[in-house]
This record gives C-alpha cells, sequence and structure tokens, in this order.
C-alpha cells in the first residue's frame, strides 16, 4: 500500500527579475523557490533590454539544474542581429510563462488566450501554459497563467477560453494517441502520453475573490450558504486549506490576485496554503500549497 507524500507547489510572478529593491537578481528568486517541487512562473523573457538582453530561462535552468521545465512564450518578437562576420544571429524577445518540475513533464502545451486590441492602453497577448506530470502515484496536469491586467471585460474571455481547454484537454487525449498504421514509422516513440483529468491552476490572475471571473472559475457566492463549488469544479486552494476567502493578500498593500484553483477531487490532499510575505524578489509574493499526494 503506498502512503502519501507531501508536496510542496509554489506559484510566483518573479516580474522579470526585479524585486522590491529595484535590482534585477534572478538568484535571489531561485533562492526564494528552490524548496518546491513543482514551480510555476509567470512574466519570465528573453533578449529584453530592461534585462541585459539575457535569456532569462537558459538562466533560471542554470540555477535550478534539477528541475525538468518547459517555458511558454506569449509575446514573441524579432531580436535577431548580424555579428560582426555579417551573420545572421536569429534571436527572439519573448516574455511568458513557465513550469519546473522535480517529476518528469510527460508532454505540455501553450495556448494563446483572448486579447482584447487596445488603442492607447499597453495590452500584450497572453497564454495558459499546460505541462502534464508524473508524480510516481499519477499525472496531473498542472498550468501556468497570466490574465490582463487592465479590466474584468478582457480577463472573462480568457477565463471562458481557459475553462473551454481544461473541459475539452481529457477526451483531446494526450500528445498523441491511439495507434499508427506503420509502427516503424517512429510517430509512436516512447509510451502514450496520458491526459489526466484532475488538474491545478496556478498563476497571477488579477482578480480578487470579488470578481466576476472568481465566480466563474469557482461557483457563484451566497449569503445563506457561502459558495457554491461545483463537484465537476474548481476549488480555491487557499478556502479549502481552511482560510477566509476575503483574507490574504499576494503583493505588498493589494489583494489576494495571485491563485491556486484545483480539481474538487484534490481538496482533502491540500495540507496548507500560504503567501510568503518575507520574499524580496519581485513586486509579488510567491504563493505556496503543501499536498499530500
Amino acid at each position: 500500500m503506498q502512503t502519501n507524500s507531501l508536496m510542496k507547489i509554489v506559484s510566483y510572478n518573479i516580474q522579470y527579475g526585479f524585486g522590491q529593491d529595484g535590482n534585477n537578481d534572478l538568484s535571489r528568486i531561485a533562492d526564494e523557490i528552490k524548496t518546491a517541487d513543482i514551480i510555476a512562473l509567470q512574466e519570465i523573457e528573453r533578449f529584453w533590454e530592461r534585462t541585459g538582453m539575457v535569456d532569462q530561462v537558459l538562466e533560471l535552468t542554470q540555477l535550478l539544474p534539477e528541475y525538468h521545465w518547459v517555458f511558454g512564450a506569449n509575446l514573441d518578437m524579432d531580436a535577431s542581429f548580424k555579428d560582426d562576420n555579417n551573420h545572421l544571429v536569429n534571436r527572439r524577445r519573448q516574455f511568458g510563462t513557465m513550469i519546473m518540475s522535480r517529476f518528469p513533464i510527460l508532454s505540455s502545451r501553450n495556448f494563446p488566450l483572448p486579447k482584447f486590441g487596445t488603442l492607447t492602453q499597453h495590452s500584450i497577448q497572453q497564454g495558459i501554459l499546460e505541462a502534464v506530470i508524473d508524480l510516481g502515484k499519477g499525472p496531473i496536469r498542472f498550468y501556468s497563467v497570466h490574465l490582463s491586467h487592465l479590466c474584468s471585460e478582457t480577463r472573462l474571455p480568457q477565463v471562458e477560453a481557459m475553462q473551454e481547454i481544461f473541459r475539452k484537454a481529457p477526451s483531446e487525449g494526450g500528445a498523441w494517441c491511439g495507434g499508427h498504421p506503420d509502427p516503424d514509422a517512429g510517430w509512436t516513440e516512447g509510451n502514450l502520453p496520458p491526459m489526466p483529468h484532475e488538474m491545478i491552476l496556478l498563476g497571477d490572475m488579477n482578480f480578487d475573490n470579488k470578481s466576476p471571473e472568481y465566480t466563474h472559475l469557482t461557483g457563484p457566492f451566497t449569503r445563506k450558504y457561502g459558495r457554491l463549488y461545483n463537484l465537476e469544479g474548481l476549488i480555491d486552494a487557499w478556502v479549502a486549506s481552511g482560510k477566509n476567502e476575503n483574507e490574504g493578500s499576494t503583493y505588498p498593500g493589494g489583494p489576494r490576485i495571485d491563485h491556486c484553483f484545483m480539481s474538487s477531487s484534490l481538496r482533502d490532499k491540500i495540507k496548507s496554503v500560504w503567501v510568503d510575505e518575507s520574499a524580496k524578489g519581485s513586486d509579488h509574493w510567491p504563493l505556496w500549497i503543501e499536498m499530500n499526494l
């Protein structure tokens, strides 16, 4: 009989390494999250002038070399140049999300989310990164996401798109499924990748529990009965751990806008949830979840 093991999960919007002191330091970020088993990151970039034209994905993987990882580029633009020999160096200026895991990442997908085309306000392409992770006792889908900062009206279409992704995933199957008429063609190398029903969503969602987006993801709130979670829906890990829905903050002076939502079937596995307010590596604080898995 297998016994439960404690797993630590963290979600962190790292603001491309700029901390509360104004210094850019990815090593500080790595120190703040290095005890986690699963890491969901937001606001990682590659080849931007403001961060010294470094590849932050490469740097993070070097700082945390024991992790499997996937990166999802949502902003992707040209940053190529000609070297001293006039040879083209193809390079992409990217901005996106990342998932790191001490366990194998069996497959991943990155989905663009609806973007509102603004005339004067800054609006960027955003997306949600999926990773199917083999935890040893079975796979779970993990997602890292960063939603629009503008308003509920720009986030609601993103939330609706995410829910459709979540709903369709199990019936779509893994990265590949079925067989192949020519087994020697190489299309079915390795084991059949799974697409599990159970999932965990992590990220900077830019909404609090009083927003319509929160209700859309979890369920309606009633004065008499409280939040009406659905048997097949998502629960807020913060609340499931015993904390008050109206309490908590994930950045200095602000509300709880970084969240962990998960399949309701995982509710009894949650041990504790907390925000590390001692972290200084970003304008956000990391959100931690401990689970018995």
